[in-house]
């Protein structure tokens, strides 16, 4: 039932991506009222942007000190503005993988939501009009964003839980699903004999970590999304993106519903159509993505790649 949503401007940016992705979750908030999320790939910064969930309960403000002194550390800490619910940090030249450990290391309930040069996902419990209250995300322009709203049918509702999911470990590399992933829990085990942490009880994490995976061997965003038609087994629509490139997944099945439309000027997909018609103007086609279908689009060459101490436009 989770409404999905992307969508992505073929000039490369900067857009009203943050309301136009927000009226496309808005038009599906009956498909999901319990969590909703936004990822968008604003302008580029010199180093990281990290959203941190700085955990519940007693003791936060404690944690976001201690989140930023150890990040002081790493690098250098341009900003840090408490945000809604969460942490943003900019951070000059860190490793990201050291970065992440030291960040969660402050507590158990602390988690990285998103890491990169472009990325930056807000999400918060709640329909989709939470974002707006609590992010002002119809402010944001970008290149390109996926949106998720939540109908919880297996796991807890939380901030963790919620989509668009990073796929931590991989700077910029994002995911939003509908379905399920039968092969989740083998799938699981094998990734954690091998060191890999899991965050949630959500079978759509597996995705991320599945194409962080591929994309860290080499393959393109294309190749990773064709060869998980093969290898995650279920029902599922999804869509990921990088800082660079956006496209889709679709189970061999064609069980979950995906709605593509395509202007000479951008390109919405989601899986009611309802909720193209809130992010292109009338006079589009749109089309029923089929069986094990796969598409990529990439930023055009030459597009925007403006550094930026403040990405896309939003504390």
């Amino acid at each position: 039932m989770c409404g999905i949503v992307g969508f992505f401007d073929k000039a490369g940016g900067p857009a009203p991506v943050g309301a136009t992705v927000l009226a496309m979750l808005s038009a599906l908030g009956c498909r999901g009222p319990d969590s909703a999320g936004i990822a968008f790939w604003g302008d580029e910064v010199d180093g990281v942007v990290v959203r941190v969930k700085p955990g519940d309960g007693a003791g936060v403000e404690a944690r976001r000190r201690e989140i930023v002194r150890r990040a002081r550390r790493l690098g250098r800490v341009r900003s840090s503005v408490d945000h809604g619910s969460l942490l943003r940090l900019e951070i000059a030249k860190a490793d990201p993988g050291q970065l992440a450990l030291a960040i969660e290391a402050v507590a158990p309930d602390v988690e990285v939501v998103s890491m990169g040069r472009r990325l930056e996902i807000v999400k918060q419990v709640g329909a989709p009009r939470s974002l707006e209250v609590d992010f002002g995300v119809s402010k944001v322009r970008a290149s390109h964003g996926l949106g998720h709203t939540r109908l919880s049918t297996e796991s807890r509702v939380d901030l963790s839980h919620s989509q668009p999911f990073w796929a931590h470990g991989c700077p910029d590399l994002a995911v939003v699903h509908n379905g399920h992933i039968t092969n989740y829990h083998r799938l699981r085990r094998l990734y954690e004999q091998d060191g890999v942490r899991f965050y949630t009880e959500n079978d759509s994490e597996v995705i991320g970590v599945y194409l962080a995976g591929k994309l860290r061997a080499g393959a393109t965003l294309g190749e990773a999304l064709r060869d998980s038609v093969r290898e995650l087994d279920g029902s599922f629509s999804y869509l990921a993106a990088t800082g660079d490139a956006f496209g889709f997944a679709k189970d061999p099945f064609c069980l979950k519903p995906l709605i593509v439309a395509e202007t000479d000027g951008a390109v919405a997909i989601a899986n009611e159509e309802i909720a193209l018609a809130a992010a292109l103007p009338s006079g589009y086609s749109a089309r029923e993505a089929g069986a094990g279908a796969v598409r990529v689009w990439a930023r055009a060459p030459g597009a925007p790649r403006r550094r930026a101490r403040r990405a896309a436009g939003i504390a």
